[in-house]
């Protein structure tokens, strides 16, 4: 589990009250991005966000003009520790830094329960939510949880994942096409540079539940397969698919009894990558010898990054979501329309067949080239904690400090 600077905030933010206890289908979705300036309210867009939270001040006025609490219901705790070491208190923040006071903010975690987080938006709405924003733990509940807001005449904006089916009037997400893109090219250049010959590969999915896990397939398998294809890559196995780190290891471990010519697997996220590491390593496989690839920039597995087990993660800086997602709340909130800027693209509802209006941002792929101008820069993880022990020598190699 990640441990960041930024968690000094998460007490203030109990203390306060803004934290309550408690990320759609395997449908194939496309994403559309689409230019566009920004006019009300100052400038505000998706190139206009920050990890200052700066660009949020010029909607103060925005935030004046609106009624009712925004209610924010995030998933789980287990899929990424993002959820309560990031997300929460950068919405908290965000919304702070456009004048909302913490009596009309709401932020809580459903703790993987899908009646925990029906209940929560119900009860959100009872208490007083003009709006919400909601990260479904999968497309059932996010649909439940939109029928119910709909006839309750309250909006909703999907919140990193997209509900198939649904009906929220926005999106809020970084370019999960992208993200998939970046982990298949990242495999494909470390396969390179790792010198792996006849690269077989386990090709690794996140569970079929999520939509995410589809947009990012639809992104690294428009890279592999044109390698598939022309046999210069081999592909071995794809198992079924699991955001559960315990149950992508057994994935893979019988994947690769059954095909111990794998030797490479392109992993969707470093929670799940990090115990097949871990596994490869009581093989006694090498660093720089066996490609594995990740996402969400995780302490360990930026670990395992400058040791030379796993390729790079693809990195999400989640204060550009929170930002982009607070936005939109209080947009609704007061009844206005977002600027251009802001509602930069378009994502399919493939089970709805509508383009859903999108706020995308940009994600980065992290090597130990770029690991000090990124995630270090950023107070993602401290350097302090990814170079403590071991790993001391692995930064003084790659100059992070």
């Amino acid at each position: 589990m990640r441990v960041n600077a930024r968690r000094a905030l998460v007490p203030m933010l109990l203390a306060g009250g803004l934290l309550a206890a408690a990320c759609g289908s395997s449908t194939s979705s496309s994403t559309t991005t689409t230019s566009g300036s920004s006019s009300a309210s100052g400038t505000v867009s998706v190139t206009t966000f920050n990890k200052n939270f700066t660009t949020m001040a010029n909607l103060k006025s925005v935030t004046a003009a609106g009624k009712g609490k925004i209610a924010v219901i995030l998933p789980d705790t287990v899929s990424s520790a993002r959820y309560t070491e990031f997300d929460a208190p950068y919405l908290a923040q965000a919304f702070a830094a456009a004048g909302l006071s913490t009596s009309d903010t709401i932020i809580q975690n459903a703790q993987g329960s899908d009646s925990t987080q029906l209940t929560d938006a119900q009860s959100d709405i009872t208490s007083g939510a003009s709006v919400l924003v909601v990260d479904p733990l999968d497309s059932g509940v996010g649909t439940s949880i939109e029928t119910y807001a709909k006839a309750h005449g309250v909006p909703v904006v999907d919140y990193d994942r997209l509900v198939l089916g649904g009906s929220r009037q926005y999106y809020v997400s970084f370019d999960n096409v992208k993200v998939g893109t970046l982990i298949g090219q990242g495999m494909v250049t470390c396969v390179a540079a790792w010198k792996v010959a006849k690269p077989t590969l386990a090709v690794m999915v996140g569970s079929p539940t999520d939509n995410n896990a589809t947009l990012f397939a639809q992104g690294y398998n428009a890279i592999l397969k044109p390698l598939f294809s022309s046999g210069s890559y081999t592909l071995a196995a794809s198992p079924a698919g699991t955001w559960d780190p315990p149950t992508a290891l057994t994935e893979f471990q019988q994947a690769y009894t059954a095909h111990p010519s794998i030797n490479a697997v392109l992993v969707p996220n470093d929670e799940n990558a990090a115990p097949i590491i871990s596994y490869l390593k009581t093989l006694n496989i090498t660093a720089k010898k066996f490609p594995v690839t990740g996402q969400d920039a995780t302490l360990v597995g930026l670990q395992n990054i400058i040791s030379g087990y796993q390729c790079g993660t693809a990195y999400k800086p989640i204060y550009l979501e929170a930002q982009a997602a607070a936005a939109l709340a209080l947009y609704m909130r007061a009844g206005k329309v977002p600027p251009a800027g802001l509602v930069n693209g378009t994502v399919k509802d493939t089970v709805a067949n509508v383009s859903v209006p999108s706020s995308l941002l940009h994600p980065e792929w992290v090597t130990p080239v770029n690991m000090e101008s990124t995630v270090i820069a950023d107070n993602f993880v401290p350097a302090s904690q990814l170079c403590a022990g071991a790993y001391a020598a692995d930064c003084t190699t790659y100059g992070i400090h």
